[in-house]
């Protein structure tokens, strides 16, 4: 696309945003250099490992974008279904509910069916996924279809009696039009960077607030789809919701900060950017673990490992290079791999004999980190870690 020609950009349509591309360039390169490391890594692995590292990325954006909401979904079904969905992983877990399977089908749907129009029944669709009851909770929702009510719809946080009004969005008459607009804009080519449209779009969405629930969610789904436009299927690693939910409270104070500062939204959109820039880079460590882990296999491929053991090793290349705190003691492999205390420490022996560990320290302060360079402690000669 090319650079508008001014330095302030004027949205095409309500609200009339406005954003300073100077002060977005650096973060936008820096972003784009992160978002550049994560194809070139991916680029060094398998279709399988990406299927993998993909499920992953997707199952636990999936939980956390459910969790900004305050809704808790077992990691575990979510996993499994995902890995269903995928074909790759265990794909004999326990079946996640109607709803979870909903929200699965929409963020699915904005990746797979990328190129496809944004229209007004494809997001009464989504929404209808995410309410399969037509509820939420215990209260009977409007589903597939814009608010109608009459009252205002209204921000609000805190206990009844003492909430607090963060924004009113525009009465429920406007909704179809104001959609309208935010659709049209949408479905062109209308900003010089994706990273900036799916910043605007999350805001834009957000401010109509068109659905009686579902919204955050939505809006989310929204940024995965501009991603998914802009590097396809690599964007399913890009975990925007997970650091949205390490970033809760400034998240909301962003976009109320955004839908109360008049039309100039930079401070929003480079903020926004910048979480995706931090996301891509978490994604490119999670390529790199994914990269030692297959390449220590390779490395210890012959050697005859028990289930228990085998079990350990993944739990230490699941935590990666600075992950498992403290390295793994006898107690702790007793715990995990639920056997005696003497078999965990004659096996963690075994582990270190045939070159899959490395022992720190000795007597009750022994620790054990994979056999992986700048894994583990610095100091792999001897300083002691604190006892169980």
């Amino acid at each position: 696309m090319t650079q508008p020609p001014s330095l302030i950009w004027q949205a095409p349509a309500w609200p009339a945003m406005h954003y300073d591309v100077i002060r977005l360039s650096s973060e936008l390169a820096r972003a784009r250099r992160a978002q550049g490391v994560v194809e070139g890594k991916l680029a060094g692995t398998g279709f399988e490992q990406r299927l993998e590292l993909a499920a992953e990325a997707w199952s636990q954006d999936a939980v956390a974008t459910a969790a900004i909401e305050g809704e808790r979904f077992d990691l575990t079904a979510v996993r499994s279904s995902v890995a269903r969905r995928l074909g790759v992983g265990n794909q004999d877990g326990p079946n996640a509910p109607r709803n979870v399977e909903g929200l699965l089908d929409i963020m699915d749907d904005a990746v797979a069916r990328r190129d496809a129009p944004l229209s007004h029944d494809r997001l009464f669709a989504w929404q209808a996924a995410l309410f399969p009851t037509g509820y939420s909770g215990l209260v009977k929702i409007l589903v597939g279809a814009y608010r109608q009510h009459a009252e205002p719809m209204q921000i609000v946080s805190g206990r009844i009696g003492r909430q607090k009004v963060h924004y009113e969005a525009p009465p429920s008459a406007r909704v179809p039009a104001e959609m309208q607009a935010l659709l049209d804009w949408f479905n062109a080519q209308t900003e010089h960077d994706d990273l900036v449209k799916a910043a605007l779009a999350h805001l834009w969405f957000e401010t109509i607030h068109p659905f009686e629930d579902g919204n955050g969610r939505i809006g989310r789904v929204l940024i995965d789809l501009v991603l998914a436009r802009d590097s396809g299927e690599v964007s399913r690693l890009i975990r925007t919701s997970q650091r949205l939910l390490n970033q809760r409270n400034e998240y909301y104070a962003q976009l109320e900060r955004a839908q109360h500062s008049g039309l100039d939204v930079t401070d929003w959109v480079l903020w926004f950017v910048e979480q995706v820039r931090v996301s891509c880079e978490e994604a490119s460590s999670a390529v790199d673990v994914a990269l030692g882990r297959g390449t220590f296999w390779a490395n210890h491929q012959e050697k005859v490992l028990n289930a228990r053991q085998r079990k350990i090793v993944n739990v230490l290349l699941d935590a990666g290079p600075d992950g498992f705190e403290g390295g793994m003691s006898t107690k702790k492999y007793e715990g995990i791999a639920g056997t005696s205390r003497a078999t965990a420490s004659r096996e963690l022996i075994e582990l270190e004999e045939m070159g899959l560990l490395r022992k720190v320290g000795a007597g009750r302060s022994t620790r054990y980190y994979l056999d992986i360079p700048a894994w583990g402690p610095a100091d792999s000669a001897g300083n002691e870690a604190p006892a169980d």
